[in-house]
């Protein structure tokens, strides 16, 4: 389990780092007169694995790792190729509330998030609109999009499983929450004329990304599985 712990730490970024130190107190719980499980789930935002501590009737805590992967996106738009790639992972740390005793619970918590996207549209001597202008291109002309999900995250759901009445062995899990953010964008032109391209069309660019992804206020989570009670 240390080891496991330690990859999650390197593979969550900065923010798992104070994760990291949840983790293992919520894991000094183990072994207490209240149940643990151990549970795996899938779903958005993909796989999930984490370990929970029951600490009374009405009260737990959890720390799970979830990881969608790194996936490629390419395509062609209006004539510009396009490249890049999407990627999610994080470390949460949680508690949850069970609101009338039984396996239905409430959950508040934070996510130590590593989100984002990069995307690529290539020159290849067709123009590329930039702003309100289009400005020829070569193949050595680029223009580059960023777009990060923020590093910490508070997170709201609800969801049944996790608790201490539940018999030992295996039990359902369900999760319905998110991950409450916005994501941030950045552009950039490179190459001998993209590169000459005014700033001005590079910040209306700019602006009508930011548009974009400002409908998304969070990441969610629906997610079902299984959990192994000790």
């Amino acid at each position: 389990m240390q080891w496991w712990g330690c990859r999650i730490r390197a593979a969550a970024g900065r923010g798992a780092r104070l994760a990291c130190v949840g983790w293992w107190g919520m894991l000094a719980f183990v072994g207490a007169a209240h149940a643990a499980d151990s549970y795996a789930t899938v779903g958005a935002p993909g796989i999930v694995l984490g370990v929970s501590q029951a600490l009374s009737e009405r009260l737990g805590v959890r720390a799970d790792y979830a990881t969608s992967g790194r996936h490629r996106v390419d395509g062609v738009q209006e004539g510009i190729d396009y490249r890049g790639y999407v990627q999610f992972s994080r470390v949460g740390l949680f508690a949850d509330w069970f609101v009338v005793g039984n396996g239905f619970r409430v959950t508040g918590g934070a996510t130590f998030n590593d989100g984002r996207m990069e995307l690529t549209a290539f020159g290849d001597g067709t123009p590329i609109r930039v702003g309100h202008t289009l400005y020829p291109t070569t193949e050595d002309d680029r223009f580059l999009a960023h777009v990060k999900f923020p590093e910490v995250t508070p997170y709201l759901g609800v969801g049944w499983g996790h608790h201490v009445e539940q018999v030992r062995g295996l039990s359902f899990l369900l999760d319905l929450g998110a991950s409450i953010g916005q994501a941030t964008v950045e552009t950039r032109t490179e190459g001998p004329l993209l590169g000459l391209a005014r700033q001005e069309d590079v910040d209306r660019e700019t602006r009508e990304l930011r548009e974009g992804t400002a409908r998304v206020r969070a990441m969610p989570q629906a997610t079902i599985g299984l959990a192994y009670q000790f």
